[in-house]
């Protein structure tokens, strides 16, 4: 009625002021069916078959529909602009009164998303309405999220969640032993559903783009999680795989994620690349020094952080080697700038002083002489080990290249981020060369010095996969004493340290010695305040695996008492 079709209201009118109500209906079905001189005939015949008049109009409303919807996609697809976006405005303006009918809503909505403008009245009409709203296509959503903030944020945050908690479930699953956070290339990782929701919610939106890294920049203040940092390069680099030019040619950060991107999917920063990346960060001008803000977002992501520092790690072995100086090492010094970038993002943000920080002269000609020394210690351990038994000069080798790490690491590790980066990756070279006593001697060193450092998680997380590969170890007393005493149980108070150790003790309990694993269970429960139900369920399965192991080897100490 509403576009001057006789409906609900007109029908009434009819009957209640017709004096033979069934001549009434007749003439009511014969001038508003269908105007089709050749179908009259029929109908009886359809009534004999006892098919519904109902069922027989909603059909055709069906097939007339479809091809309705299919002509307005053609003509959404048409190649002038103006014609179109003319025709389908008075499509609208004639069809939007029926919308709330629901056989006909999908024509309005197919109107609506070939729209390239939508007037504010017609938005404001759907969002009004929860149905309507849950029935508009994407296309037409991207329009009401433009001007509604507060509404794509309802969208986008639970994709948000989401994707911290498809993150964490890989730092913490316990029933793998293998390193899962850092495998994958960086194209299949951004291959993820809520990558792929993102990208498609923002489309070639630039609004909308800037609005979800807007949400991104406030949770990352917010909660210093940097798995936000990674979202923010992943989400870059999905639109440029969808070649979404329009917005990824208004982001200062494209093409220095770009390179990135490559040089992590490679493995390597060649000359070539270092240049272009140095060219990138000596381009920011007075006045754009904002950008800084982003791109330190971009390197504080732990697989670029990661990336960054077993770079550095390899120029310094490569300068061990070749028996050379880590200053005279160009891309060494780029790699450290970056890395110095990247853990600096949050302190940016928060004070929203954009200055790029200067290297400390302290971790250049104190820290990574001391570091080459540790690696020098290590290979001469090595060799040593492969000589016959009766050449081997054991007594000098503890005592020059076994003992503690010279002052200037334990230092500069505690008190420099960059520092601490590259001891980190220090000790997982360490470990994954199963080398027992560089493990030891460093190892202590950084228990006090990784936590909220943007690397903690992922570097525990490889850290334990390596343990894990070195379980024969843990039968000695020493071993357990440098892995647990020194480091797990100094920092064991938070829920993080709690789970990461759980994931270590569900794959070498069984290398225990028997006095260890009460101490170990006790210490690695979860704290009632806070710990959420994923630790508390990771516990009770270690703790009953630990207890069906113990009841299968009587010279275990019983473990049921507390």
């Amino acid at each position: 009625e509403e576009i001057g079709i006789p409906g609900r209201d007109y029908l009434r009118e009819a009957l209640t002021s017709c004096h033979d109500p069934l001549k009434a209906i007749e003439d009511f079905q014969i001038d508003n069916g269908i105007l089709l001189p050749s179908l009259r005939p029929m109908l009886p015949l359809l009534d004999l078959h006892g098919i519904k008049r109902l069922d027989f109009h909603n059909s055709v409303l069906e097939d007339l529909r479809d091809k309705l919807v299919a002509q307005i996609n053609e003509l959404g697809n048409s190649t002038d602009p103006k014609e179109k976006d003319k025709k389908l405005r008075d499509l609208l303006s004639k069809s939007f009164p029926v919308i709330q009918i629901k056989e006909v809503r999908p024509v309005v909505m197919s109107i609506l998303k070939n729209m390239s403008y939508i007037e504010d009245r017609y938005l404001r009409f759907l969002v009004r309405d929860k149905q309507l709203y849950a029935d508009c296509d994407i296309e037409i959503k991207r329009h009401l999220w433009r001007d509604n903030q507060s509404l794509f944020g309802d969208e986008v945050s639970p994709l948000l969640s989401q994707y911290i908690k498809n993150k964490e479930n890989v730092l913490f699953n316990h029933e793998s032993g293998q390193a899962g956070f850092f495998s994958g290339s960086p194209k299949s990782r951004r291959q993820a559903e809520v990558i792929q929701k993102l990208a498609e919610m923002i489309g070639t939106n630039v609004k909308l783009y800037d609005m979800t890294l807007q949400f991104l920049r406030t949770l990352f203040l917010r909660t210093k999680n940097v798995h936000y940092c990674t979202l923010r390069s992943e989400l870059l680099m999905a639109l440029h795989d969808r070649e979404i030019q329009e917005v990824i040619s208004v982001d200062p950060c494209h093409k220095f994620t770009w390179c990135l991107d490559a040089c992590i999917r490679e493995k390597n920063v060649d000359l070539k690349r270092s240049r272009e990346l140095q060219g990138f960060l000596d381009a920011i001008r007075r006045g754009q020094e904002q950008v800084l803000g982003d791109l330190s977002m971009t390197l504080c992501d732990p697989f670029a952080i990661n990336f960054l520092s077993q770079s550095a790690m390899k120029l310094i072995n490569h300068q061990v080697d070749k028996e050379g100086l880590p200053r005279d090492q160009t891309v060494l010094h780029l790699l450290l700038r970056m890395l110095a970038l990247g853990l600096s993002a949050w302190e940016m943000i928060e004070t929203q002083d954009f200055r790029e920080p200067k290297l400390e002269l302290p971790l250049l000609v104190q820290f990574l002489p001391a570091l080459m020394s540790l690696i020098v210690d290590d290979q001469v351990r090595s060799l040593n080990a492969k000589l016959p038994v009766e050449e081997r000069d054991t007594a000098g080798i503890i005592i020059d290249h076994s003992g503690p790490p010279p002052d200037m690491y334990d230092v500069q590790v505690s008190q420099c981020q960059i520092a601490a980066s590259l001891a980190m990756q220090y000790t997982l070279q360490t470990a994954k060369s199963k080398d027992k006593t560089g493990v030891m001697r460093v190892l202590g060193v950084l228990a006090q010095n990784i936590k909220g450092h943007p690397f903690e998680d992922a570097f525990l997380h490889t850290l334990v996969t390596l343990l894990i590969a070195m379980k024969e170890e843990f039968e000695n007393e020493d071993f357990c004493t440098s892995v647990f005493d020194e480091f797990f149980f100094t920092c064991i108070n938070v829920e993080n340290m709690n789970r990461h150790l759980m994931r270590l003790l569900w794959w070498i309990h069984t290398k225990l010695p028997p006095a260890r694993i009460s101490t170990l269970l006790k210490v690695a429960e979860p704290t009632t305040s806070g710990s959420g139900d994923a630790a508390s369920n990771m516990y009770d399965a270690l703790r009953e695996k630990m207890m069906a192991h113990q009841a299968m080897d009587p010279h275990q100490e019983n473990i049921n008492t507390f």
